[in-house]
């Protein structure tokens, strides 16, 4: 029995938002190279985010939006060509 990636992800911390980008991004076939290569970044990038690595910056915005009692929250949908 194969099981289904969630389509949807909720993001409290850059942890969280990491997952949520390997998920994504393994949905789509992609290897961590296609992505840093499609979004003009380094090739160590994607696997930083997929890690967590802590960016002051996000951290802080995401505890900004807990303490005021939103979340957010990342919905896999039909690819988009830009």
């Amino acid at each position: 029995m194969q099981t289904m990636e969630p389509r949807r992800w909720t993001v409290p911390s850059p942890e969280d938002l990491g997952r949520a980008i390997a998920g994504v991004r393994e949905a789509r076939g992609l290897t961590q190279a296609q992505l840093a290569e499609a979004t003009a970044v380094n090739r160590s990038y994607p696997a930083a985010l997929e890690a967590g690595s802590d960016a002051l910056v996000l951290e802080r915005a995401l505890r900004a939006l807990r303490r005021m009692g939103a979340t957010i929250t990342v919905t896999r949908g039909k690819r988009r060509r830009s």
